[in-house]
């Protein structure tokens, strides 16, 4: 991965800025911390010539990266280039082959109690009876054995609350979550992934399956809760369209190597053409949407891609 300022001075003057959140508090921060060593010093997760096989076939490699406080850092790129794989190894669910990835100054996995994680979407079925607060609960002592502590109970179940109220789901946390919306659901999720209060939040394709304006109130949620919990959040995402005016950084991957800046520095036409080796071409539509073309799957106009049927086949490029 090349270093960023590398990519700004390819990118050129003439490349327009996406400008990211505008938290006042944690733009303050960012601004005054923006060297390399500074960042690497303070980072909640920091890659440095990472590379991880898997049967044998390299996903990626020399991936540098640093994610710091309160940032929310998007990881795309086309299917089967180790987006969710990036995720794993952050977590320490899957090794690197190569260079080093520490988390919150550890190894991964040493401190999974302050990581929050929220894996590929999950369905339910209608008829399943357990309460969305029940789901919720399970991120609080679902790992845990045994009878609980003096207090504890009441301390689970503030913090339970303060999950559920912090996603906005208080109004229908005690229903069946198999009666729950899709959105719903995914609200009841995120807040599963937040009740031990993480310092840093893993999201695999959180807003899959939501239609459009599910999409865009979750996305919207999960800005906020970088701004005001602080929480450093990595999501995969299929299309940066529906995060964009939220995010600070985005990790592009390909299968020889990998981008990271600022949207505005990595989603342009010379950036991608120069990582993936042929002509892309990024385009803004009237609406302030972007849509990739010439990437290694084909180029689609994101709309909801789950809500029409016969869309499920179709080829899509990941933004």
């Amino acid at each position: 991965m090349r270093p960023i300022a590398r990519i700004r001075d390819a990118a050129g003057p003439g490349v327009p800025h996406q400008h990211g959140p505008t938290d006042d508090a944690a733009s303050a921060t960012r601004a005054a911390d923006t060297t390399p060593a500074a960042r690497q010093r303070n980072a909640v997760v920091c890659l440095r010539a990472a590379s991880v096989r898997v049967g044998g076939r390299a996903l990626w490699s020399d991936v540098n990266l640093d994610i710091a406080p309160g940032e929310f850092v998007a990881v795309l790129g086309p299917n089967g280039v180790g987006k969710s794989t990036l995720v794993k190894a952050i977590l320490g669910l899957i090794p690197i082959t190569g260079g080093d990835v520490t988390v919150l100054g550890h190894k991964p996995g040493h401190l999974a109690h302050l990581v929050g994680y929220l894996p590929q979407r999950r369905s339910f079925d209608a008829s399943l009876p357990i309460r969305g607060v029940d789901i919720v609960r399970l991120g609080w002592d679902g790992d845990r054995w045994g009878l609980p502590r003096p207090g504890a109970a009441r301390a689970a179940r503030k913090a339970i609350d303060e999950a559920i109220e912090l996603v906005g789901a208080s109004a229908y946390a005690h229903r069946p979550i198999g009666q729950c919306s899709g959105g719903e659901q995914q609200r009841l999720l995120i807040a599963q992934a937040l009740v031990r209060r993480p310092r840093l939040l893993l999201l695999d394709e959180p807003l899959d399956s939501l239609d459009l304006p599910n999409q865009a109130a979750v996305a919207a949620l999960i800005g906020r809760i970088c701004a005001e919990e602080g929480a450093s959040v990595m999501m995969v995402a299929h299309d940066a369209n529906p995060i964009l005016p939220h995010l600070h950084r985005v990790v592009y991957l390909a299968e020889d190597g990998a981008v990271a800046g600022t949207p505005g520095e990595v989603i342009t036409s010379e950036t991608l053409t120069r990582l993936y080796r042929t002509t892309i071409e990024v385009l803004h539509t009237s609406d302030g949407r972007l849509m990739v073309v010439g990437q290694p799957e084909p180029a689609a106009v994101h709309t909801d891609r789950h809500s029409v049927a016969g869309q499920q086949g179709a080829g899509h490029a990941d933004h």
